[in-house]
């Protein structure tokens, strides 16, 4: 299963969570979820030996998810962003004054079922690769959590680097266009030497059959 557990929170207080991860990720996310900044919308990853966390920050509310190293970002982002809308749109504002586990009962089994959506239904990533080349995922803010949290955990810095592929994409095309065009112009040289060595050719032979160079016996 690509996505393991997911919560949504506000600040540092969780309001609902789902997990079926064997690690110990509720723990981790809390510490994580006190790390994030609070003045700015954020996208967040960290890793922690096989396992990556997700967060979103929009407006005070965070979705985190815990999906494993295969998942890539494409899809548990994808996940965040869907978790986010239903949240808002099923609770509104009443998420800004809800207690710790106030929606807990209700949304976890949403949890459940869209962790089991983009986990395992192969329309998840056809729909979320298409809406990849539409927008990216940009301002990826990455922090090391060994170094955040002062503890010893095992977790590495992960750093986005969309601005930069994009670049690489940019200088890419151009260089792919500069090798079309040579291998054109090479084409079109060595179509001319065939043109030329097949006209060669020809003047041999019928200078041998018009007995010398000048073609007396054909030009008579």
């Amino acid at each position: 299963m690509a996505i393991l557990y997911a919560l949504v929170a506000r600040g540092s207080v969780v309001l609902a969570e789902f997990n079926t991860s064997p690690m110990n990720a509720s723990a981790v996310a809390r510490q994580i979820l006190e790390r994030i900044p609070d003045s700015q919308d954020t996208h967040v990853s960290y890793s922690q030996d096989r396992y990556i966390f997700h967060s979103k920050r929009t407006d005070g509310l965070t979705v985190l998810c815990v999906a494993d190293d295969t998942a890539g970002r494409r899809i548990p982002f994808a996940f965040l962003e869907d978790i986010h809308g239903r949240f808002v749109k099923t609770y509104g504002r009443a998420c800004h004054t809800a207690p710790a586990y106030g929606m807990n009962d209700e949304f976890s089994r949403i949890l459940s079922q869209q962790i089991d959506y983009y986990s395992n239904d192969p329309n998840a990533d056809r729909m979320n690769r298409i809406k990849g080349e539409m927008s990216q995922v940009r301002n990826v803010m990455i922090e090391n959590i060994d170094k955040v949290l002062e503890r010893g955990e095992r977790l590495e810095l992960l750093v986005d680097k969309t601005a930069s592929m994009q670049g690489n994409t940019i200088r890419f095309r151009k260089q792919a266009r500069r090798f079309r065009n040579s291998v054109w112009w090479q084409n079109i040289k060595l179509t001319i030497v065939l043109i030329l060595l097949i006209l060669i050719i020809i003047y041999v032979v019928l200078a041998f059959l018009c007995h010398g160079i000048a073609l007396p016996t054909c030009i008579r």
